[in-house]
Parts: C-alpha cells; sequence; structure tokens
C-alpha cells in the first residue's frame, strides 16, 4: 500500500475541517493552509463529498464543511475509498485479491498478509477525531503506536 498525495491532501482536508467544526471553510482557505493547490483541491473535496465525509455550502459565505462527526470518520475507511487496498500486494488482498501463479507455497505472502493486517489494524481502529485529539503515540522504546482514548 501507498498512500498517494491525493491520500495525504485529503487527510489535511480532513483535520483541517475537523478542527473547525461547525464552520464553513472556503475552498482557498483550504488550500492555503494545506498548501494544496485549489485545482487539485477541488477534485479531492468533490470526491470526500461524494463519499460522505464533507458537505458544501453555495454561496458568497460557501464552502466545506465535515458532513460526519471526527469520531464517525475511520482512516481506513478513507484510504481504501480514496486509493483502494491496503494490501501491499494483489495476492495478500482480501478486497481485491488477484492470483499469481507463484503463489502456492510462496514464502513472501505470510509477510505481505502481516503487512496488510497491520496497516488494517491501525488506520480501522484509528479516527479523524483520534488525529484530532493527538492522540497517536509512538510509545518510546517499543516499535508499535498506540491510539490513546480517555474513554
Amino acid at each position: 500500500m501507498k498512500v498517494s498525495s491525493k491520500g495525504e491532501y485529503a487527510l489535511r482536508a480532513l483535520i483541517l475541517l475537523g478542527n473547525s467544526q461547525g464552520s464553513v471553510l472556503s475552498i482557498q482557505e483550504i488550500s492555503d493552509k494545506t498548501l494544496v493547490s485549489i485545482h487539485y483541491l477541488e477534485q479531492i473535496l468533490l470526491q470526500l463529498k461524494k463519499m460522505g465525509y464533507v458537505t458544501s455550502k453555495r454561496g458568497v459565505k460557501g464552502g466545506y464543511m465535515l458532513h460526519k462527526k471526527a469520531a464517525e470518520i475511520h482512516l481506513g475507511e478513507v484510504i481504501r475509498d480514496l486509493e483502494g487496498p491496503l494490501s501491499p500486494m494483489a495476492c495478500a488482498s482480501i478486497t481485491k485479491y488477484e492470483p499469481c501463479p507463484l503463489e502456492e507455497g510462496c514464502q513472501l505472502k505470510p509477510l505481505w498478509s502481516l503487512i496488510r493486517d497491520t496497516i488494517a489494524y491501525v488506520l480501522e481502529r484509528t479516527t479523524l477525531e483520534d488525529l484530532l485529539e493527538n492522540r497517536i503515540l509512538l510509545q518510546k522504546g517499543e516499535d508499535f503506536v498506540v491510539v490513546k482514548r480517555t474513554s
């Protein structure tokens, strides 16, 4: 799995909109604060709108705002919707599996599956709210990331 600029910019926009919960932000404001061109941002926000993550308001004071609560936006879903499967290889994908002629007895497939499962585990359990509340922590001396919730 590789997160493209589209995926990163979409997450940047969602974070900005989440931090401005309840306020409508113009595309110019979003562009200025995320450093994404208006043209590219229009395409991304249109996709996010079609997927139900954001809504738009027309007019002079128009712009974008979150359509869902930040706690309801799971990063795994956003990334899958924008980028496709989380698996690094098609032979290990659950949603877009493609057979490989070397698959039988392949000693790499368990690695690709572990990577897929690890990525999915973290992204599916992480919400936009977790990012907004700075709950993503790298544990000192550990090799994994933890989402800390107070509830």
